[in-house]
C-alpha cells in the first residue's frame, strides 16, 4: 500500500470508530477509538494465528508508517498548538509557580525514580539494562501527555485549579521530556570517548528549554502584530498554519524545543491574539478550524495507538515487567506531585485532595510511545517499547475512564451550571 492509501485506511477507520463510539459505547472520543482499535487489532492478531483471515498486508501497511515520526514531526506541533490556543493564559498565568514547578522539577523527580526503580525490578524477572537506559525510559514515561489529558478532561467536571494545573503541566512538560530524553540519549547510545561531558548536556538542554521558549515568544508577538493589522478570516487561518509549520521548522533548524516554543506561541495567539488581534467573525473561524483539526488529527493518533500491537514485539515477561511498572510509574507520580506541592503549600494553598487528582490524572500518551519507538534497534528497545505500551493503555483506558468517578467521590466534582470553561 502507497502512502495516500495507508492515510486514506486510518481516516476511514478512524472514521468509523468514530461514528461506533459516539453511537453505541458513548466513551470519551480518546478512549472510544484506542480501545476499538485495540479489540480491532486483538482480533485480527486470533484471526491470522488460527489462518481464518490472511492478516499480512495489514500489518505490512502498519509497518509502512512511521509513528515516531509522524507524531513528533508532523502532529505533534498542530495538536500542542490547538490546545494551547484554546487555553486561558490569565488563569494559567496564575498557576504558573506550581505548573512550572511540576513541568520541570517533578519531570526530573519522576524520571529518576522510575529509572532507579526498573534498574531494581528487571533482575527480578532475569532481565537487565544498564542504568542509564533505564533513566532513559523514565524520561520517556515521565511526561503527561497533553493530547491524553485535553481529550480526556473535558469529560471529568475537575475544579478549575486543577485542571488549569493539569493541563497547563502537560502542555509544557512535554518539550520539557522531549529536552531530558535527547540529553540522556546522548550518554545512553554513546560510549567511551565519544560520550558527552555534562557541561555540554547543560548547555544543550538550555539551548533547547531557554530557546525554544524565546523563540515561541517571538514567533507568537509576530503572529500577533500581523493578525492585529488585517481583518481576512482566511489569510489569518492561513497565518496560524504557517506559525506552526514555519515554527517548527525553524526550531529544528536553530536546534531548540519545537515543542516548547509552539506552547508559548499558542498561549499567545490564544490571548491577545484572539482578544485583540481578531475580529468576531475570524475568531469563530479560527476557532471551529484548530478544533476540527484536532479532532481529526486526535482520531488517527488513537486509532494508531490502538493499532501499533500489531507490529510491536511482545513477550510474556516483557508484558509482566509493563504491568508491574505501572505500578512504579504512579508511585513516581505520587511523589513527583507530592514533594512540589509540599513546599509550595508554605506559600499558597491547594484545592482538598489536589496530590490525588493530580496523580491519578497524569494521563501518559502517544508521546511516550513515539519517544520509546524513537530508541536504536535492539533488545532494550523491543523491552521498553513493549513496557511503554502496557503503561500507556492502562493510564489511557484505565486512568482515563476513573479520573472522573474519582473526582466525584472524592467530593470535588463541580456541577455543569458551576463551571468555568478552562477556554476563552
Amino acid at each position: 500500500m502507497n502512502l495516500y492509501n495507508v492515510l486514506a485506511l486510518l481516516l476511514v477507520v478512524a472514521a468509523l470508530f468514530g461514528y461506533v463510539n459516539h453511537r453505541f459505547l458513548r466513551l470519551p472520543s480518546t478512549i472510544g477509538l484506542m480501545v476499538l482499535a485495540l479489540v480491532s487489532s486483538v482480533g485480527l492478531v486470533l484471526l491470522g494465528r488460527f489462518e481464518i483471515v490472511d492478516v499480512s498486508s495489514i500489518i505490512d501497511a502498519i509497518k509502512q508508517i512511521d509513528f515516531q515520526t509522524i507524531l513528533m514531526q508532523v502532529m505533534l506541533s498542530f495538536l500542542l498548538f490547538a490546545g494551547a490556543i484554546h487555553v486561558d493564559a490569565q488563569k494559567l498565568g496564575q498557576q504558573r509557580v506550581p505548573v512550572f514547578t511540576l513541568a520541570t522539577i517533578g519531570m526530573l523527580i519522576s524520571t529518576v525514580l522510575v529509572g532507579s526503580m526498573l534498574y531494581w525490578l528487571l533482575p527480578q524477572f532475569g532481565l537487565s539494562l544498564p542504568f542509564m537506559w533505564c533513566l532513559l525510559f523514565g524520561s520517556l514515561i515521565s511526561p503527561t501527555d497533553p493530547i491524553a489529558v485535553l481529550g480526556i478532561l473535558k469529560e471529568a467536571r475537575i475544579p478549575k485549579q486543577l485542571e488549569i494545573s493539569i493541563v497547563g503541566e502537560s502542555l509544557f512538560n512535554d518539550g520539557v521530556a522531549v529536552v531530558v530524553f535527547v540529553s540522556l540519549a546522548q550518554f545512553a547510545t554513546t560510549t567511551g570517548e565519544a560520550a558527552p561531558e555534562g557541561h555540554s548536556i547543560g548547555t544543550l538542554f538550555l539551548q533547547e528549554a531557554v530557546g525554544g521558549v524565546m523563540l515561541g515568544a517571538a514567533l507568537g508577538y509576530l503572529g500577533y502584530l500581523m493578525l492585529r493589522t488585517i481583518d481576512n478570516y482566511q489569510v489569518e487561518v492561513l497565518i496560524t498554519i504557517a506559525l506552526v509549520t514555519g515554527g517548527t521548522a525553524l526550531a529544528t533548524a536553530l536546534h531548540t524545543s519545537g515543542p516548547l516554543a509552539i506552547v508559548v506561541a499558542g498561549l499567545i495567539i490564544g490571548q491577545q491574539g484572539r482578544q485583540l488581534g481578531m475580529s468576531d467573525t475570524t475568531r469563530e473561524y479560527v476557532d471551529k478550524f484548530w478544533e476540527m483539526l484536532d479532532e481529526i488529527l486526535n482520531a488517527i493518533l488513537f486509532v494508531l495507538i490502538g493499532f501499533e500491537i500489531l507490529v510491536l514485539h511482545f513477550e510474556t515477561v516483557y508484558l509482566l515487567v509493563g504491568l508491574c511498572t505501572i505500578g512504579i510509574v504512579l508511585v513516581a507520580r505520587l511523589v513527583a506531585v507530592a514533594l512540589p506541592l509540599r513546599l509550595l503549600n508554605l506559600r499558597r494553598s491547594f484545592p482538598q485532595h489536589a496530590v490525588k487528582v493530580l496523580t491519578w490524572g497524569g494521563l501518559r500518551g502517544g508521546i511516550s510511545v513515539a519517544l520509546a519507538l524513537s530508541l536504536p534497534n535492539g533488545e532494550a528497545r523491543e523491552l521498553l517499547v513493549a513496557v511503554t505500551y502496557v503503561v500507556v493503555v492502562f493510564s489511557i483506558i484505565v486512568q482515563g475512564l476513573s479520573i472522573g468517578p474519582l473526582v466525584k467521590r472524592l467530593g470535588l466534582s463541580i456541577a455543569p451550571s458551576e463551571a468555568e470553561p478552562l477556554q476563552h
